[in-house]
């Protein structure tokens, strides 16, 4: 999801009544109607009916039609619309991280461990794994693998550019965890970086591990 979209959404919750509905709705165990969360917050119906429809825009909630009290048949009345959250989630950070990637990989390396691959090699072939198949799913055509790369880890939060015949990431996704874990987190990283290349066909580069200060440790170079 691009950080537009993302800050969009979230930016909804700044409207003081917007937030109060948003935060109401989402802590009832039951979908509830216009006039429901009216009441929790102290608004009139229409302003609310306003401020929640503006947050079923923004994918923050969601609403279904039911026709309330158990009623139903000819005369039961229509049905009302109900409001609950929506599934989309939101996540913002500046600049990027990307821990839920590191989540992943390290879930897919335990399974795998658990069925008898030595761990290290496990890391190794889940963090290649997910690299690949963010790569796959890149349709988009690039003359030049460089470049193409360096798109592709520009929008999978990397802050990418290019100098010659090399990549340099200006940002790593997974910053706290590499401080704290230096030599795994690093390792899985260039993996993930080697994959993604991989999945979208760059034969012609190599991720390397070449760490220098202020920039992510991986290095991305023409074979």
């Amino acid at each position: 999801m691009d950080l537009a979209s993302q800050a969009s959404g979230i930016g909804a919750l700044a409207e003081p009544v917007r937030r109060a509905l948003y935060e109401y709705v989402v802590s009832q165990a039951e979908p509830v109607s216009r006039e429901q969360a009216a009441t929790a917050v102290g608004v009139p119906v229409h302003t609310a009916k306003f401020h929640l429809d503006k947050l079923v825009d923004e994918e923050l909630l969601a609403t279904e039609f039911r026709r309330l009290g158990g009623r139903s048949g000819p005369g039961a009345g229509r049905p009302s619309k109900l409001y609950l959250r929506g599934e989309r989630e939101f996540a913002v950070s500046l600049p990027d991280r990307r821990y839920d990637v590191v989540g992943h990989i390290l879930a897919a390396a335990v399974e795998q461990a658990a069925a008898g691959t030595p761990l290290e090699d496990a890391l190794g072939d889940a963090a290649t794994a997910h690299g690949r198949a963010d790569g796959v799913a890149i349709t988009r055509a690039h003359v030049d693998q460089l470049d193409g790369v360096r798109d592709a880890l520009t929008e999978h939060g990397y802050e990418a550019r290019r100098e010659e015949d090399t990549v340099l990431l200006a940002n790593c996704p997974f910053d706290a965890l590499a401080k704290e874990h230096t030599a795994l987190v690093c390792g899985l990283n260039r993996d993930y970086v080697q994959g993604l290349a991989e999945g979208m066909g760059c034969t012609e580069v190599e991720a390397r591990l070449e760490p220098h200060d202020g920039l992510c440790c991986v290095r991305t170079r023409r074979r």
